[in-house]
């Protein structure tokens, strides 16, 4: 382990007096010393643990650091419980020689700061927790009595004081052991492993967040192939890792041995859960079929009834359903032999749905992945709203309120985006895309088809869109947004150039302000009152910078074509 680290363990109360610069020592033992030279008993590598009982005046401050520095040691630490603040000339001292010195607080005992850094350094006792673990694989391997891979961090917490969590792609927490991760932090860090794992690397990959270090190890997923035949650029957007508070980079083989097998038994339980979901991609798979073939509206709400208790047990066989349609596209090749883009995007889309921030905590029974081609198509359920006061309705009728109700609480596209943009445009890097599209919530079979391909309309929309991860929802096919992503870029150069070049050429020669109060005025739909006071000025000020728009660019902004004209060329820009 390094000083660093001890010095990031809020329990140990140290506090750094000097040697900033020198805080990547590596650190093998401790040791505890009021002698005047403890020379003899140091080999090196050591953080020397003194209450100062050795030092009568300066001169000793300096011989004694002097020795410490002869025999290698990492660092020293004074503690302040018999003579109150460590004495400046020791803090001198340790300034030039280079040697790290830290101040333990009275309330903190020697005897805490020992075990630790034993616990930490020690190959015993990871080989001790190995023989633990293994056990423990084989109680996974052998049935559901494990526990799953909680039990194993909590091992990691309890016997090696590390901090660790299962994460997903998109940085979602599965599993975790030593206090809460921030889902923020969790993104960054899924993000950082992906972004590691496309340039080659081998793992373990080393992240610092907030001032924290992490290792990041991979979790290979076991039931996909021999890793030799898997192309990388799949298996990084569905592969787990598994997140450690601690730096791996000065840890000894048999440490780094034990964390591999955690990776592995937790990998037995990704294969586990991916068994589990076998039953919803069939439903879905049939469903699609059904929808895809022009079945008739009966023989699909059959199939929906037979889907909904599975989905959505528990809260009616008459939900409503939403579709989203994702596809995964790289620049240069398709992905290695035998692996399907439509199986990628299926993996991926899985995760994208069952994410907390978007679908809800417990939606991972709930979501059903089909893939045809080269895309994923989700059947997203979604609970009933309660029928009508005079009666129920029949079994397949179609209810717009009740639809209108439903999209309120659905998916939304841009949340989806949000949730998943950062860490999986680290995995995509410069050669991949994800498109998602997202449709309205419908009640009824005769729906379903519809919803499906007002989904690809809308990824269609999303992927005439620059940028690596990107969604669009069903409100946007109905909107001028919906024409804009397909004019030709030079069309789009041209025509914003014409209209707008002027007034920013202006406005850098002037500072004044003409594009602001364009888009103000717009805004304000044309109101001079509302855009004045919006803009804190005066309503002649207003008049005469619009003037001096229509003067540059030769339009009335008086015309609605004008207007219309000037909108879109803001859009576009």
């Amino acid at each position: 382990m390094r000083l660093r680290a001890l010095l990031e363990t809020d329990a140990l109360g140290l506090r750094l007096l000097g040697g900033e610069d020198e805080l990547d020592r590596t650190v093998r033992g401790v040791m505890t010393t009021d002698l005047r030279d403890p020379s003899r008993y140091l080999s090196g590598g050591e953080l020397v643990l003194t209450g100062l009982a050795w030092r009568a005046d300066a001169e000793d401050s300096e011989r004694f650091v002097r020795i410490l520095t002869g025999a290698g040691v990492a660092g020293l630490a004074a503690g302040e419980a018999e003579l109150g603040a460590v004495p400046d000339d020791l803090v001198q001292a340790c300034l030039r020689h280079h040697l790290p010195l830290f101040a333990v607080h009275e309330s903190v005992a020697f005897a805490t700061i020992t075990e630790y850094v034993v616990r930490q350094v020690s190959g015993e006792r990871a080989g001790d927790l190995a023989a633990v673990v293994d056990r423990h694989r084989r109680l996974m391997t052998s049935g559901p009595t494990g526990g799953g891979p909680e039990v194993v961090l909590d091992l990691l917490g309890s016997d090696l004081d590390l901090h660790a969590w299962v994460l997903s792609p998109t940085g979602r927490r599965i599993a975790g052991a030593g206090g809460e991760l921030p889902a923020d932090r969790g993104a960054l860090l899924a993000g950082e492993h992906l972004a590691a794992t496309r340039t080659g690397r081998r793992g373990p990959h080393r992240a610092t967040v907030g001032g924290t270090t992490y290792s990041l190890f991979p979790i290979r997923n076991t039931g996909r192939g021999p890793a030799a035949t898997r192309d990388v650029r799949a298996t990084v957007l569905s592969d787990w890792l598994l997140a450690v508070e601690a730096d791996a980079g000065d840890w000894p083989a048999a440490r780094l041995d034990l964390l591999q097998g955690v990776t592995q038994l937790i990998a037995v339980e990704r294969d586990r859960r991916d068994a589990a979901r076998t039953v919803r991609r069939r439903l879905a798979q049939e469903v699609l079929e059904l929808v895809q073939s022009g079945a008739p509206p009966a023989e699909i709400a059959a199939r929906l009834r037979v889907a909904a208790p599975v989905l959505l047990p528990g809260l009616g066989a008459a939900p409503h359903w939403q579709v989203v349609v994702g596809r995964v596209e790289w620049g240069d090749t398709p992905s290695a032999p035998g692996v399907e883009a439509g199986a990628v995007a299926q993996s991926l889309l899985e995760e994208v749905l069952v994410d907390p921030a978007t679908a809800g905590p417990d939606s991972a029974d709930r979501i059903a992945v089909a893939h045809t081609g080269d895309e994923a198509i989700a059947l997203v359920p979604l609970p009933a709203a309660p029928a009508p006061e005079g009666g129920a309705r029949e079994p397949g009728e179609d209810a717009p309120e009740a639809a209108a109700d439903a999209a309120g609480s659905g998916l939304h596209a841009e949340v989806l985006l949000s949730a998943v943009q950062g860490p999986l445009s680290a995995g995509l890097a410069d050669d991949g895309r994800l498109t998602l599209g997202v449709s309205a919530p419908v009640h009824s079979a005769e729906g379903l088809r519809g919803a499906l391909e007002e989904a690809r309309h809308a990824r269609r929309v999303a992927a005439a869109r620059p940028g690596r991860v990107c969604a669009a929802g069903h409100h946007e096919l109905a909107s001028h947004v919906l024409l804009l992503p397909f004019v030709p870029d030079d069309v789009r150069r041209a025509f914003t150039a014409r209209l707008l070049d002027p007034l920013r050429d202006y406005d850098r020669r002037h500072r004044a302000e003409l594009i602001p109060t364009l888009e103000a005025f717009l805004d304000s739909d044309g109101s001079w009152t509302r855009c004045a006071s919006r803009l804190h000025l005066h309503v002649n000020t207003l008049r005469y910078r619009i003037g001096r728009i229509e003067q540059l660019t030769g339009r009335d902004l008086s015309r609605l074509e004008d207007k219309l004209d000037f909108f879109l060329a803001l859009r576009m820009s």
